[in-house]
C-alpha cells in the first residue's frame, strides 16, 4: 500500500502486482472510508484500446485495466505515481496535490507514448474512484447515495437539484446474472467554451446515513465530462476533460510525446456542508495570490438596470459622484465606451475610446473617477473581434478559430485563437495601452459568444484545437497579471457561462448573472457559493429610485453576502433611499473580512427557483451570517437550520438593514433552529448575524 496526504486528508493507494493502482482508503479527522470495490484510478481510452465490456462509459477501459505500478515519488506538495502497460508501449503518470489543512486533492494524468507507433487518445480522465463505505460498515447501501448536481442558463444560473442514485437514476437491473457490470452511466458534460452553460462541472454525492459526501470540480475553461455509474460491486465516479464522444476531442501522440489531462479536484466532508466547506477551502488555497483576494473593494458598475451599454460623459459624471458619495471604491465603465456608431456589437476589437460619447475624451471621465477617490475600470470582451471591426482585416486568418480554413462566426463576431502569437500580441497591446494611458486598475472581462466545438487548424481534432486555445487563454491571463500585478480582473461571461475553477483561480470576482429582475435574483445569489468562492461571487445590487424601503433593502441584501457589486441610478435617488445604500456599503466593508474566510451553508436547503423564502448562510469564525429573502404574498415563519450551533445559546442581531421594521426571531438551542418571521407580506430581506455565546 502507498499512503500519502496531509493533516486533513490521507489517501491509501493499492498497487497490486497483477492489477492497476486503485484507491483503498481515505481518512480525514472525521471519516475513515474503505474501498472494497477497487477500480483503476487511471482510465485511458484510445483507438487501439476501448472498453471491456463495450459501453459509452469513461471507465471500464482496457488500457486502464492493463496498467501496472512501476514507481512513485514525492514532488513538492504532491505525489506522482507511475504505471505502464505490460508491453511497455504506454506510460501513465498520476499527479496528486493537496493543500495542508484542506480535505481535498487535485489530480491530473500524463500519458506518454513509449511505443514506436502513434497513439490516438480519445479520453484521458483525470481521476476515477468508487464511493467506498465507512470502516466497519457492510454493503454499499446504494439506495442511500444522492447526487447533487447543478445547471446554469443565461439569467437562471446555479440551479441545484438532488436525486437518489437508485430511485431516480439507476434502476435495479439484476446485472449480476449477466456476469458483467452495467453499461450505462449518468453523464454531465459541456462542449465549446461556455464551460458552465448547462450542466455544471461541480457536483456532490451525499450519503445522509453515513454523514459522508464527496464533492468535485473539473478545473477547465472548455469541455469537460463527469460520470457517475454503477458496477455490480458498487458505484463509481470519473472526472474528465474533453473526450471524443462528448466534445470531438482526439489527440495523436507521436512516439515519445505526452499529453496531460485537465485538473480535477475531489473533496470529502461530513454531509453536503462539510464537503462544500472542503471544496471552498481548496478553491481559496488554489487561487492566484493577489491583494484583491482580501481587500474586496466595493465596485460600482454603470451597466445593470442603469446605462445598459450606452455611456456618455453627461451620463457618467453624475453617477461617478453618486457612487463616490455612497462609498464605492471602484467605478467600472461598462460596454459601449469604444463605440461611435451607436451599434457596437459587430464592431468591437480595437478597443479605442469613442470620440462622440466623450467630447472631452475618455480621460476626462477617468480623471473624474480618480479625483473622486475611486479606481477606474473598463469593460472588455477581449477574445472576440466583430465582423465589422477594422481589426478583422488586419489580423491573419490563423489568429482566429478556423474550420476547414474558414473563420468561425457566431453572433456577428470572430473568435480569436490565443494559440497564435498575433492574437496574444494584440490583446497584450490593448491591456498595456489602457493601463498606461488611463491608469485603468480594474477590467471587467466579458465573454458573450460560444464558438462551438473548436478549430481544426493546426490540431488533431476540433476538440484538440479548442483545448490548446483554452489553455492559452489561461496563460494569457497569467501574463497580464504578471505584468500588472495590482490589476483587478472580473470574470463575466454573459452572466456566468464561463465560471469554472480554472478561470476563477485567476479572477478577483465573478459576475453571478445578468438577471435584471431583482425578485428573481435571490435563488442565484443564494446557490452560487456552491460553485464559486463567497468572496468572488458578485451578485448585482441595483436599487432604483421610487422603490419602497423594503424593495431597496431586498436588492441590497442580494449583494451583501459576497463581493458587493453596486449599480442603479444612485444620482436620482431620494436621500432616504440613498441612506439605505450608504448603510449597505458600510456593512459590506465591515463584513468582508469575515466573508473572505467563510464557508457556505443553506439553512433552508438549496434554493428552488420559485421558492417563496430562501436563505444563504456563511459560517465564519465569529458566527454565522445569514441572508433571508421573502418573496411570497404571505408572511410565513422561516425555520433556519444551523445544526453546528445546536446545544449553544446565541445572540441574534440584524446586520442589515438596521432601521426597517424588525423581524421576530426565536432560537431553539436544542435543535439548532433559528425561526424568523417578517411582520408583513410582500418582498423583504434581512441579513442576520448569529453569534454563539462563549461556552
Amino acid at each position: 500500500m502507498l499512503v500519502w496526504g496531509s493533516s486533513e486528508l490521507t489517501l491509501t493507494l493499492d498497487r497490486p502486482i497483477d492489477g492497476p493502482v486503485s484507491l483503498a482508503a481515505v481518512r480525514t479527522p472525521d471519516h475513515d472510508v474503505r474501498f472494497a470495490h477497487r477500480v483503476p484510478v487511471v482510465e485511458l481510452l484510445a483507438v487501439g484500446g476501448g472498453h471491456a465490456p463495450a459501453s459509452p462509459r469513461l471507465d471500464h477501459t482496457t488500457l486502464g485495466g492493463r496498467l501496472r505500478y512501476t514507481g512513485h515519488e514525492l514532488v513538492d506538495d504532491g505525489l506522482v505515481v507511475d504505471q505502464e502497460t505490460p508491453d511497455g508501449a504506454l506510460r501513465a503518470r498520476l499527479s496528486l496535490q493537496a493543500h495542508e489543512g484542506v480535505a481535498a486533492f487535485r489530480a491530473t494524468v500524463t500519458v506518454t507514448n513509449t511505443s514506436d507507433r502513434p497513439l490516438v487518445l480519445q479520453a484521458v480522465p483525470s481521476w476515477s474512484m468508487s464511493l467506498g463505505v465507512p470502516a466497519g460498515s457492510t454493503g454499499d447501501l446504494p439506495a442511500e447515495w444522492q447526487l447533487v448536481s447543478g445547471r446554469s442558463d443565461w439569467l437562471a444560473e446555479n440551479r441545484w437539484s438532488t436525486r437518489s442514485l437508485r430511485a431516480d437514476l439507476f434502476p435495479e437491473l439484476a446485472e449480476e446474472l449477466t456476469g458483467h457490470d452495467p453499461r450505462d452511466a449518468h453523464t454531465a458534460s459541456s462542449t465549446g467554451t461556455w464551460s458552465t452553460s448547462g450542466p455544471l462541472p461541480v457536483g456532490l454525492l451525499v450519503s445522509e446515513p453515513w454523514d459522508l459526501a464527496w464533492a468535485w470540480q473539473v478545473e477547465h475553461n472548455g469541455p469537460w465530462a463527469t460520470e457517475v455509474a454503477e458496477d455490480t460491486a458498487g458505484w463509481t465516479l470519473t472526472l474528465s476533460g474533453p473526450t471524443e464522444r462528448l466534445a470531438g476531442w482526439t489527440c495523436v501522440l507521436a512516439p515519445g510525446a505526452s499529453f496531460t489531462s485537465v485538473p480535477a479536484t475531489v473533496a470529502v466532508g461530513a454531509g453536503l456542508p462539510g464537503a462544500a466547506a472542503a471544496l471552498t477551502a481548496h478553491r481559496r488555497a488554489a487561487r492566484r495570490e493577489h491583494a484583491d483576494n482580501t481587500a474586496m473593494p466595493v465596485v460600482f458598475n454603470d451597466y445593470m438596470n442603469t446605462l445598459d451599454g450606452d455611456p456618455t460623459t453627461d451620463k457618467l459624471l453624475p453617477l461617478v459622484d453618486a457612487a463616490a458619495a455612497v462609498g464605492a471604491e471602484v467605478f467600472c465603465i461598462d460596454a459601449g465606451w469604444y463605440d461611435d456608431s451607436g451599434h457596437w456589437w459587430d464592431s468591437v476589437g480595437e478597443w479605442l475610446p469613442s470620440t462622440t460619447r466623450f467630447p472631452g475624451g475618455l480621460g476626462e471621465v477617468v480623471e473624474h473617477i480618480r479625483a473622486a477617490g475611486m479606481v477606474p475600470g473598463l469593460w472588455l470582451e477581449p477574445e472576440v473581434v466583430g465582423v465589422a471591426s477594422p481589426l478583422a482585416g488586419r489580423l491573419p486568418d490563423e489568429a482566429f478559430l478556423l474550420r476547414h480554413g474558414q473563420r468561425v462566426v457566431e453572433h456577428d463576431r470572430y473568435h480569436l485563437d490565443l494559440r497564435h502569437p498575433a492574437a496574444v500580441a494584440h490583446l497584450d497591446a490593448v491591456v498595456d495601452r489602457l493601463v498606461a494611458e488611463f491608469g485603468v486598475g480594474f477590467f471587467k472581462l466579458d465573454y458573450n459568444i460560444d464558438p462551438g466545438a473548436g478549430t481544426d487548424h493546426d490540431s488533431d481534432s476540433l476538440g484538440d484545437g479548442l483545448l490548446g486555445h483554452s489553455r492559452a487563454v489561461l496563460a494569457w491571463l497569467d501574463g497580464v497579471l504578471d505584468r500588472h500585478p495590482t490589476l483587478v480582473l472580473e470574470s463575466c461571461s454573459s452572466g456566468a457561462m464561463r465560471a469554472d475553477a480554472a478561470i476563477l483561480s485567476r479572477s478577483a470576482m465573478q459576475s453571478s448573472s445578468d438577471q435584471q429582475d431583482p425578485w428573481k435574483y435571490p435563488p442565484i445569489a443564494a446557490s452560487t457559493p456552491l460553485s464559486v468562492l463567497p468572496e468572488q461571487v458578485a451578485n448585482w445590487a441595483y436599487p432604483q429610485p421610487g422603490m419602497s424601503p423594503e424593495q431597496v433593502a431586498f436588492c441590497l441584501v442580494t449583494g451583501l453576502l459576497g463581493r458587493f457589486y453596486l449599480s442603479g441610478y444612485l444620482n436620482r435617488m431620494a436621500p432616504s433611499e440613498l441612506a439605505l445604500v450608504v448603510e449597505a456599503v458600510e456593512v459590506a466593508k465591515v463584513l468582508r473580512h469575515r466573508i473572505r474566510t467563510s464557508s457556505p451553508v443553506w439553512p433552508t436547503g438549496l434554493p428552488g427557483w420559485t421558492d417563496p423564502t430562501l436563505s444563504l448562510g456563511l459560517r465564519t469564525a465569529e458566527g454565522d451570517l445569514v441572508a433571508v429573502w421573502q418573496r411570497g404574498e404571505a408572511a410565513t415563519p422561516v425555520h433556519l437550520h444551523l445544526p453546528h450551533l445546536a446545544g449553544r445559546e446565541v445572540d441574534v442581531t440584524v446586520a442589515f438593514p438596521a432601521g426597517l421594521p424588525s423581524w421576530d426571531t426565536s432560537w431553539d438551542h436544542t435543535a439548532g433552529v433559528l425561526t424568523v418571521h417578517a411582520p408583513a407580506p410582500g418582498v423583504g430581506a434581512r441579513v442576520f448575524d448569529v453569534v454563539p455565546r462563549p461556552s
